[in-house]
This record gives C-alpha cells, structure tokens and sequence, in this order.
C-alpha cells in the first residue's frame, strides 16, 4: 500500500507543484487517498497508479472529444457499490479539500463528470456499480439507481408489465442519475411530460455525507433535483418513479423525405401541426443534408393512424407500408438503434469511440417561414455540416407551469432543436465546430430570445462558464448561462442549492451558485 502511494503523489507532484496556488497541497490530498483506502475497499479505489485507472476513467466516456492527452484526470475514481462508499468520498472529500466529480452515464455533453477544464485535483464518485431497478407492477413505480441505464429501466419494466412505460430518452446508454437531474424527455414527451415530473422522491447524499431523502432534504432541494442539473446539490444514489400507461401494442413509422420530395413544405407545415396534433401522436424529426426523416410513436394502431394522419398531415404522404405496429419496449431499438436491433441490445452500455461530437440547442416559439427552411437546407448540404434533431412539443408538457420543477420549456414552445455535428480522429473538428458555431448565430433570428433558451441536458459550455470569486461560484457570472438553462426558475435553485451547500462543495463549470 505504501509503494502505491508513493506512485500516486509522484505521478501528482508536477501538477500540483504548477498549481499550488488554486489546488490543495500534496499533503492534503495524500490525505484524501489515505482516509478514502481506510472506509473503501481497495479493489473500488482506482488511484492514478493503479492498472485499473485507465479502463475505470474511459469505461463510460462517450465523446472522445473530451478524453485527450491535456485532459485534466481525476486524483482517483471510487466504483461505489453501496451508499456508504459515496458518503466517505464527500466526508474525506470536505475534511482534505478535494472536491467530487459525480459519474452515472457517461453522457454529459462536456464532460463535467468526469474531467475540469480547470487545473484542480477532484476525484470521480462513479455510480455505474449502483445500479439496481426494482418495478412495482401493482403501484406503478419503480425504485432505480442513478447508475442503472435507461436502457436497463426500460427492459426491467416490460419484465414486469407490458401496460407500463416510463417517459425518458431514446438513448439507452444514458445513466438515469444525470438523465432525471436535467429533465429527460423522448418519444412519450407530449402524452406525459418529461420524466423528472414523474420523480417521486430520491436519496441524496449532501455536502456532509449525509443521506436524505425527500422528506429530510425539504420542499425546495427535492424541487432542484428534478431537472436543476446534477453535480450541484449532491449525489443522488436512488430515484423512485412514477410509472406510466401505454398500449399493448402501439404503431411506429420512419419516413425520410428528400428536398426534391416537397421536405421543405412538409417541414414548414410540420412545425405547426406537430404541436397541436393529439397527444397519442408524437412525430419528430432529423434533418441531415437533403433529407428531414420523420419518426414517429402513436399510442394507437395503425388503422387510427392513417386516417388521423390523411386529415391533419397530407403531405407526408403516409400509407400502411411506412406503420410498424409493435410493443412499447420494441419500439426502443426501432428508433434509437435500427430495425434489426433486439430488446436485448438496448442493455449494451459500451459505446463507440470511433467519432468525435460537438452539440448545442434551441428552443423554438414561433414557426419558421418556408423560405427560411430554404437557407436551413443550404446551411445543412455546406461541407462538414452536421445535424439538426427537433422534438414536438405541446400536449401535457404544456399543461404544467414553467415553476413546476426547475426544467422551465412548457407552454408557447413549439419544438426543441438540437444541433450536432461529428468527426472522426483523423481531422482535429476545428471546420465541424465552425460550422456548428456559425449555423447557430444564424438561427438567432427564428429562435427563443431574452433569454435564447437551451435545454441543459445538451450542456453547451459556449453559452458561459462559471467564475469563482472567494471560493464561491459567482451568482452573476453562472446566470449568463443559468437563464439559458432555466429562465426564471435560476434565483430559486440558487436559492435551494444556499440551502443545502451553502459552501459551494458541489461544483463544476456550470453548476449552481449558493445564493443565500
């Protein structure tokens, strides 16, 4: 044990004699490591030194983008498998002044879980080893941890039932704890809202490494849970979840419209009709070069469908050939995955490598004008173009207020955006990360304004950085990003998070600031 730590603070010693000014000195976080190994197991601490740490820290990193050689690592990665690994972390963590970085999925469009773009010494508390998901079929909920998957909550339910669904994403690599901190929505998002509406309670460990759960952490942190973020007000272990109805069978359609095939005026009537059709019916859409392909989930069968969608949208020309009538849990791999994949593969959580990604978003109030869509296409055939993915909103998204839970994007939207692009290891993404940054200041104009809202589970780090001023998270600097994110429901989760760590332990370049 000695020689191993002996390595650790070697392999440290040039980092922190650089920044002995802003990170904890090398006693302190030789202490950190010395009061985690007595209160954790050593096979769960994973030391910069330690064979493990380099498999452990990429295990569920899904942009090689944020994984290079300048990337700032953590001191040691903790695979928590019960509670009270994650309590000694932040307990170990306050008393040597070596701050946690939370993990559940890997997803987080930055990185921020598991990497700073500031030079400081952190450790990652990674949840992936809690991730059990117990069903009540009778009650309709579910008690999931925030390292299980969507993918797993999803499979788990239709063991249990085939009339239960749960309103998340479409990815099934995405970890529930971050995936419920920022809202979470898919293809159920306008018959049900988004699945932070659907929590219920939640365990928390806060800032002294004590467990709470909604009763305990109070009215106004249990509120900030369910779509302020992760990372800024503690670490969620667990989420109990209201279930949701659905059909035994239900119908699905993928229809890819070219330019030539009238995608500019189906796109022009789709963005209005969209939102106001019943909220049964879900049709979003993917625009990639010359082509908008329309995917689509209706609570029904499709000979309701079809006459549903001759009256209200013609133009897409839908026809029984394009429906595909099928379970709830079938309908995951349909969309996310391709025709081929099986139930079982949405339990895969390794993902490729292979691609690099940038993303941000949008948030959209008023229709877009059809010659605007023209510029939209020739913007998307430009060399290295990316990607625009848009979801519908309306239905029950819009039946709550914008102060319900933090996740603010309710009445008056018509439809989110979401911007990316790719690149593959062989090009450094400087003319991909243009293009995204130039077509964006281009959608200015046809966008939400004052403030030009962004969803924060697309965490962009363009729309503003954190700024610490006396070891405390500014309130002014992080609200350039935090009414993007949120609106006016940032001053009370400011608030909540003054509550409950008052100290700012729980931070990261675009977490909440204490205010108090």
């Amino acid at each position: 044990m000695a020689s191993s730590r002996s390595l650790a603070l070697a392999l440290l010693f040039g980092l922190l004699s650089c920044y002995a000014s802003v990170v904890p000195s090398l006693a302190s976080s030789h202490g950190f490591l010395q009061c985690l190994s007595a209160a954790i197991p050593k096979p769960l601490l994973h030391t910069q030194s330690s064979p493990s740490f380099t498999s452990v820290l990429v295990s569920s990193i899904r942009n090689p983008r944020l994984f290079t050689p300048s990337t700032v690592r953590p001191l040691c990665i903790v695979t928590a498998i019960n509670a009270s690994h994650v309590q000694a972390a932040v307990v170990c963590g306050r008393r040597h002044d070596v701050r946690i970085r939370v993990r559940s999925g890997g997803h987080d469009y930055e990185g921020l879980s598991f990497r700073s773009e500031r030079p400081e010494v952190f450790a990652v508390v990674d949840l992936a080893n809690l991730r059990s998901v117990r069903v009540n079929g009778k009650a309709a909920t579910a008690t999931v941890e925030s390292g299980a998957t969507v993918g797993e909550l999803y499979y788990a339910i239709s063991k249990v039932s085939d009339r239960l669904a749960f309103p998340a994403g479409l990815c099934p690599t995405i970890g529930l704890g971050g995936h419920l901190s920022g809202g979470g929505f898919g293809m159920l998002l306008r018959k049900y809202g988004v699945a932070a509406d659907h929590v219920l309670d939640a365990t928390l460990v806060d800032a002294n490494g004590k467990l709470m759960d909604k009763q305990a952490m109070g009215r106004d942190v249990f509120w900030a849970l369910r779509g302020g973020g992760g990372e800024s007000f503690g670490i969620v272990l667990s989420w109990k979840v209201k279930l949701v109805a659905i059909p035994p069978k239900l119908t699905m359609f993928r229809v890819p419209r070219s330019v030539d095939e009238g995608a500019v005026d189906m796109l022009t009537k789709w963005q209005e009709i969209a939102p106001a059709l019943p909220e049964d019916l879900f049709i979003r859409v993917v625009v990639s070069k010359q082509v908008a392909e329309f995917q689509s989930m209706y609570l029904g069968t499709c000979d309701t469908l079809l006459p549903l969608m001759r009256g209200r949208f013609p133009e897409l020309r839908l026809n029984r050939a394009h429906c595909r009538e099928m379970t709830w849990i079938q309908s995951v791999p349909y969309i996310y995955l391709d025709s081929t994949a099986t139930v079982e593969d949405i339990l895969n959580r390794t993902t490729s490598m292979d691609t690099f990604n940038k993303a941000t978003s949008d948030f959209v109030h008023r229709a877009i004008a059809r010659d605007v869509w023209v510029k939209i296409f020739a913007w998307l055939v430009k060399p290295d173009a990316g990607i625009m993915i848009m979801d519908p909103y309306g239905g029950q998204i819009g039946s709550l207020p914008e102060s319900a839970t933090p996740f603010p994007h309710r009445a008056g939207v018509l439809y989110n955006i979401q911007y990316m692009n790719f690149w593959s290891a062989d090009t450094d993404g400087s003319a991909q990360t243009r293009w995204l940054k130039d077509f964006y200041a281009f959608m200015a104009p046809y966008v939400s304004k004052n403030p030009r809202e962004a969803y924060v589970n697309y965490r962009d780090l363009d729309l503003g950085r954190n700024v610490v001023v006396g070891n405390v998270t500014s309130y002014t600097a992080a609200k350039v990003w935090g009414d993007k994110y949120y609106k006016g429901n940032f001053k009370r989760l400011a608030m909540a998070k003054g509550k409950v760590d008052p100290h700012d332990y729980f931070r990261n370049e675009q977490s909440i600031p204490p205010l108090h």
